[in-house]
């Protein structure tokens, strides 16, 4: 909104002097228009000076004098000025902090919103871990991200989708089930040794009581070697992701469908159904045996098998079925959130839905790094309970989802994290999500203290810090759709974190009670009004706001 403010006053200029004839026709560079750190470069900074200066052929400092000599006036800056080599500053008139102050009120929880269903059908499939042991604080990581970028997409008038794709099939399944058959004969006289790739760490002990528990030992007599262990890794499955969605449950994430590989993929056909579509379109071959999809025609490095020679799909041609299957359920775009281990699957996957004859640009993968935890500076020894990680529940109880949440969020998915446990907890201003949440406390106290009698002069908001509240607010649904676009909830995060900045800043300057009653009123507005986008940025990244701490 502020920005866009600028641009429309630089392009009506620019349009003036092409009309008549000051400047040749034809369409012009695009520019940007930045929000400055420092304020000795106005509230806003344009650089469009020095990047039509080559088109024109003039200095820059020449074409910023005649851009600045045909804007018009407008309430919401005060002047501008050319600066430097050709920017234009531009510096925040009272207008401003009262256009602030009615577009979050007339917004109210919907501020910088775009309207439902006015964008595209998204699916976003995020966490997905392997269903073969509790979830983790690598999985914690990815689930605040995939569930903040959903917000941010239906924010930003998308259609949105969220799943969890169960690879409940294959070798790792099996492998959960012989495990679980070693605690149940552990110690009887039908004891076996540990499995090669069994599964370490008393979670699955605690599997095998429960299934003697709920199904009992008979439930297993008369079953041959294969199908007892298959009964068992369905049952430890099933208990997994009770576990998993519980944990994700008490994470604020919820899923729309959890989507099996078992039944949902392979018992129902669809990985049949996908490969006969890609016989159909010519995009396999066979070749020693095997059946090659022609995924090099579409830019991976190499051709993919999709049919062993033993007539089995591979685990490439479940992933094309999977995909091929969510385009087939109407979305137009398909998000999925991996882990730092998945570099070269959005070629392959990429060419594989160029394939199927959808656009491949509408298939993007998120990789979200890894994180190491650290208390004080120290790296944290993993659960001896879990095995070789620490599970979810464990985190959660330790650090609480609001600070879990905002500090997964402060840093871009493509960076690892260190994570401070100490910090975490720390109620205190050198903890980000306590620093944002006080700023939304202290707002809510300043509004008890400061009743509602009557609307104020909001044009007598001109203080420094007002304005640079207005600023703030002004740019909020620019951060939003510029965040959505970018795939970047850590942007809300960071957006957060300066206007709370910037309104302890003007807490601690100025006053709002004991002053002349229209400008009390107004402060109170102004404070109402970061108040209400404070609250709905730590909605978009799954955080609360609360009103006292």
């Amino acid at each position: 909104m502020l920005r866009s403010r600028l641009r429309g006053l630089l392009e009506e200029a620019a349009a003036q002097l092409q009309e008549d004839g000051s400047w040749p026709n034809g369409t012009l560079p695009d520019f940007t228009v930045e929000i400055p750190d420092d304020l000795a470069h106005g509230h806003l900074a344009a650089n469009w000076p020095l990047v039509l200066a080559k088109t024109l052929r003039r200095a820059p400092r020449q074409v910023a004098d005649e851009l600045l000599g045909r804007i018009a006036p407008d309430p919401w800056f005060s002047h501008l000025e050319v600066a430097g080599a050709g920017f234009l500053n531009a510096f925040l008139a009272p207008g401003a902090s009262s256009a602030a102050v009615l577009a979050v009120e007339a917004g109210q929880d919907d501020y910088g919103k775009v309207a439902p269903g006015s964008g595209e059908r998204i699916l976003v499939e995020f966490v997905s871990a392997n269903p073969t042991g509790p979830l983790n604080v690598v999985s914690a990581r990815a689930a605040a991200y995939g569930d903040a970028l959903a917000r941010l997409l239906q924010a930003a008038g998308h259609e949105v989708w969220r799943e969890f794709y169960v690879n409940d099939a294959g070798a790792q399944v099996e492998a959960l089930g012989k495990t679980v058959s070693y605690w149940l004969k552990k110690g009887s006289p039908e004891e076996i040794a540990f499995p090669e790739d069994g599964y370490k760490g008393d979670y699955v002990e605690e599997i095998a009581q429960a299934f003697l528990a709920e199904r009992g030992a008979k439930a297993l007599v008369g079953l041959d070697p294969t199908a007892e262990i298959r009964a068992l890794a369905e049952f430890a499955v099933e208990m997994i992701g009770r576990w998993r969605e519980r944990d994700l449950l008490a994470y604020g994430v919820r899923f729309d469908r959890y989507f099996s590989e078992q039944k949902d993929l392979r018992a129902s056909g669809r990985v049949e159904e996908a490969l006969a579509e890609l016989e159909r379109q010519g995009v396999l071959y066979s070749q020693d045996g095997a059946r090659f999809m022609r995924t090099s025609a579409f830019g991976d490095d190499k051709d993919r098998v999709v049919v062993k020679k033993d007539k089995a799909p591979t685990y490439f041609a479940a992933d094309v079925a999977y995909h091929w299957d969510k385009y087939r359920r109407g979305f137009s775009r398909l998000i999925d959130v991996l882990g730092p281990d998945h570099h070269g699957y959005l070629g392959r996957m990429r060419a594989a839905v160029a394939a199927t004859g959808k656009p491949a640009e509408s298939f993007e993968v998120v990789l979200v790094q890894w994180i190491r935890l650290l208390r004080d500076g120290e790296l944290v020894a993993m659960s001896k309970r879990a095995g070789d990680f620490v599970p979810l529940g464990d985190f959660l109880q330790e650090v609480g989802v609001d600070s879990a949440r905002f500090t997964f969020l402060l840093r871009s998915p493509d960076s690892p994290l260190d994570f401070d446990l100490a910090l975490a907890v720390r109620e205190s201003q050198d903890n980000p999500v306590y620093y944002v949440q006080y700023a939304h406390a202290r707002i809510a106290s300043l509004l008890r203290q400061v009743a509602d009698q009557g609307a104020g002069d909001l044009m007598l908001l001109s203080e420094p810090e007002e304005l640079l509240l207005a600023r703030r607010l002004l740019s909020f649904p620019e951060e939003l759709a510029h965040a959505a676009e970018g795939r970047a909830p850590h942007h809300i995060a960071h957006y957060a974190m300066t206007l709370a900045q910037e309104f302890h800043a003007f807490y601690n300057r100025h006053r709002v009670l004991g002053v002349e009653p229209a400008l009390s009123q107004a402060r109170r507005r102004l404070a109402a009004a970061v108040g209400s986008v404070l609250k709905e940025s730590l909605g978009l990244l799954g955080v609360s706001a609360p009103d006292r701490m």
